[in-house]
C-alpha cells in the first residue's frame, strides 16, 4: 500500500518561501501577500464557510486576534467559497479579519493544503485543515497541516510564545 503522502500534495516547511498570491476578498477588494511584507502574517486554510468546524475556528482567531495583532500578526482565512458566501459569514459571525477566495484552488495547492485527506475514516479530496506562519520577509515559519478546528489557535499562540 503507499501512503497518500508519495502521490499527495507538496508539504511547505520552515525556511520555505510562503507562494504569493493575490485574490479576492469577502469585502470585494484584492488581497496580496506582498501587501502584507514587513508584518507576520498567520494565513489558515479552511473547507467551507458557516460550517461548524469552520465556524468555530474563525470565531476563535477573531477572539484571539487583538493578542495576535499586539504581537505583530495579521490573520487572513483562505477557502474555495466565493467572495459572497465569505461576506456573509463574515457579516453572521463579527469576524474582523480578511476571509480571502481561492475558488480554483489553485493557492491552497501551492500551500498543501488541498489533496487527499482522511474524512470519516474515507479518503476524500479537499482543503485540507492547515495554518501557515510566514514572517516578514514572505518566508514560512510555521507549517502546519490536519489541525483540529477546535483548540488549534490556543495551540498556536502557545506555539508563538504569546500564553
Amino acid at each position: 500500500m503507499t501512503s497518500a503522502a508519495a502521490d499527495g500534495p507538496v508539504r511547505l516547511a520552515p525556511g520555505d518561501s510562503a507562494p504569493e498570491f493575490t485574490l479576492p476578498t469577502d469585502s470585494g477588494d484584492q488581497l496580496s501577500l506582498k501587501e502584507l511584507r514587513g508584518r507576520n502574517v498567520v494565513l489558515y486554510a479552511y473547507p467551507s464557510a458557516m460550517t461548524p468546524g469552520c465556524t468555530k475556528q474563525a470565531c476563535d482567531f477573531r477572539d484571539s486576534l487583538a493578542g495576535l495583532q499586539a504581537a505583530g500578526y495579521e490573520v487572513v482565512g483562505i477557502s474555495p467559497d466565493k467572495p459572497e458566501k465569505l461576506a456573509k459569514f463574515r457579516e453572521r459571525d463579527g469576524l474582523t479579519f480578511p476571509l480571502v477566495s481561492d475558488p480554483d484552488k489553485a493557492v491552497l495547492t501551492a500551500y498543501g493544503a488541498y489533496g487527499e485527506k482522511q474524512l470519516y475514516g474515507r479518503t476524500v479530496t479537499g482543503v485540507i485543515r492547515s495554518t501557515f506562519v510566514i514572517d516578514a520577509e514572505g518566508r514560512i515559519t510555521k507549517a502546519l497541516y490536519n489541525v483540529k478546528a477546535t483548540g488549534h489557535v490556543a495551540k498556536l499562540r502557545r506555539d508563538l510564545g504569546l500564553d
